[in-house]
């Protein structure tokens, strides 16, 4: 499933919808198109549990017969968690998308050596006020702070899974930081080098940011929304 681009999965969830009888509403025009979007497009080679898509419907059942008749069709690979009604005054889930979560893990082959030195070595390198990269842009190459784009980070056994980084980064249309971008610096700061193909990146979540000061208060896109009874 993890190599299936976005455009792909846009269409197939177009069949979906079809296939499960979803009465959802089409644009207008000589070429009427289901609408649909989704949230956060996942890149190519990324597994995830927290993807959200907006639809909108002319009518609809309640959330457990939505899910019951839109799983009964999805492939294996693919589940539906959970289907929630937006208010009218909801913004587009894209447009909310602040943060997202992600559990990092190495191939076999390429982990760390010292595997407790390098979780460890997690707390140094966020107490640093500045964490440069270099990110191409159209004009070129930028150097970048991505330190105020990494909420928290660590490295060890959660829940079962691991060994495996951790982390909580910016998301969305206004900055995108990707969890491979971290650990590669976090390597080159500890003076290694990460192997093509290292990573077995998954997203965990996806967050909106509901704060109206400067600190953050993410909540999970999924609390948005409503059963419908």
């Amino acid at each position: 499933m993890k190599f299936i681009g976005h455009l792909d999965m846009m269409r197939y969830f177009q069949k979906v919808m079809r296939r499960a009888g979803v009465d959802i509403r089409y644009s207008e025009g000589f070429s009427p198109h289901q609408i649909m979007s989704f949230a956060a497009p996942l890149g190519v080679g990324v597994t995830s549990r927290g993807e959200y898509m907006d639809i909108e419907v002319l009518s609809t059942d309640s959330s457990s017969e939505m899910m019951k008749r839109i799983g009964n069709v999805l492939t294996e690979g693919v589940e539906i968690l959970s289907y929630k009604q937006l208010p009218d005054s909801a913004k587009a889930a894209m447009s909310q998308v602040a943060a997202a979560d992600y559990t990092v893990k190495f191939r076999e082959g390429y982990e760390p050596e010292d595997w407790e030195d390098f979780a460890a070595g997690i707390n140094d390198f966020l107490k640093q006020e500045q964490i440069l990269v270099l990110k191409k842009t159209k004009k070129g190459e930028k150097e970048t702070n991505i330190r105020p784009w990494i909420y928290w980070m660590k490295a060890g056994v959660k829940d079962g899974v691991g060994p495996a980084v951790f982390m909580r980064v910016a998301a969305g249309s206004a900055v995108n930081l990707k969890p491979e971008l971290v650990i590669q610096t976090y390597m080159e700061s500890r003076k290694k080098k990460l192997g093509e193909f290292a990573l077995q990146i998954h997203r965990e979540e996806v967050y909106a940011n509901q704060a109206s000061g400067e600190e953050p208060d993410f909540c999970p896109l999924d609390q948005l929304g409503a059963d419908i009874e």
